[in-house]
């Protein structure tokens, strides 16, 4: 759709669309550039202000994943006021302004429209060193594959559309738990141990082996290899996606995948779906050297997130994902 535009150039623009990241970067300074991102969706779960929360960290998400700090941000609201009142609205907007706080910024305003479906997120600028961008591309061979969330949020919250579970109950407050975590612990420890970091990105709306495979293409002639037992799943994820609990999102990014994701024999179904699975405010996905692996999996570890090292990048080109026992 957008080969066709004519967009405007500017060399400022370190990162655009030529070739798409996870965010914009813009130059200012030799030293400083601006990060650019907005992100916003419909409710996942009933309690609005868990709603906001959601969507607040899960456009915080892309500033980190791009090695950035987040600095100020413009709240984007759809909202029935007519249906739902200003208070389930106020409501929402107040987990926004939480999870604000918790990153420390600022929500200088915002623009609010009358719709029939509520949606909410926000528009983020933060700030980077020119030469310290996190890009999309760049894995190499060999490099360790290391993720820093649990995968499983788009099996859960479907099971909650369908009354499989209740937003109170444990799985689903799991998930909550999870999607509401901002990824500047995860950027930091990356940051404070002095990895390497050839490739990141976060894991949202196309899955694992979306994002990954939209490395895996940023990178020159590479593709991946994932230890299927080495995913990280939320608990109950994996007992629904074997019952057929699946978001239209996740069966579609399979699909998109297509014979770029492999599934090697004797690989349980219910994993190859999970590594599929539409993520909403999910965990960083960093390429690093192995060597680095281990001591940033026991920080990310001691920081309270259930990282991993999830497989490897391989030199065979052709960015095709294996999935492997």
């Amino acid at each position: 759709m957008l080969r066709g535009l004519s967009l405007p150039v500017d060399p400022n623009v370190l990162i655009g669309l030529n070739p798409a990241d996870d965010a914009a970067v813009v130059r200012l300074l030799p030293e400083l550039a601006l990060v650019f991102t907005t992100d916003f969706f419909t409710p996942l779960v009933d309690d609005p202000r868990t709603f906001g929360r959601i969507a607040a960290a899960n456009a915080l998400s892309d500033v980190y994943a791009m090695g950035g700090r987040p600095l100020v941000a413009l709240n984007i609201m759809a909202f029935p006021t007519k249906v739902l009142g200003l208070s389930v609205m106020a409501e929402v907007l107040a987990g926004g302004a939480d999870i604000a706080r918790e990153a420390g910024i600022s929500i200088a305003g915002g623009h609010s429209v009358e719709d029939q479906e509520p949606k909410y997120g926000l528009a983020v600028i933060g700030t980077v060193h020119p030469d310290r961008v996190w890009r999309k591309g760049g894995a190499r061979a060999g490099d360790a594959l290391v993720l820093t969330k649990a995968l499983g949020t788009g099996v859960l919250a479907t099971a909650l559309k369908r009354g499989r579970i209740t937003e109170d109950g444990i799985q689903m407050q799991a998930a909550i738990a999870s999607m509401v975590t901002l990824n500047a612990r995860a950027a930091r420890a990356v940051m404070d141990l002095g990895v390497e970091v050839h490739a990141a990105t976060d894991v949202t709306g196309y899955g694992l082996v979306g994002h990954l495979g939209e490395m895996l293409r940023a990178s020159d002639g590479v593709s991946a290899r994932l230890s299927a037992s080495a995913l990280p799943a939320l608990p109950g994820a994996l007992e629904l996606a074997t019952e057929g609990v699946l978001a239209g999102g996740t069966k579609a990014n399979r699909t998109f995948a297509a014979q770029g994701f492999l599934v090697a024999d004797g690989v349980d179904e219910a994993r190859a779906w999970i590594a599929c699975d539409a993520q909403t405010s999910g965990g960083l996905l960093v390429a690093c050297p192995p060597e680095h692996a281990a001591a940033l999996v026991a920080a990310l570890r001691s920081a309270g997130s259930p990282a991993a090292v999830i497989g490897e990048v391989t030199g065979q080109p052709g960015a095709t994902i294996t999935l492997d026992r």
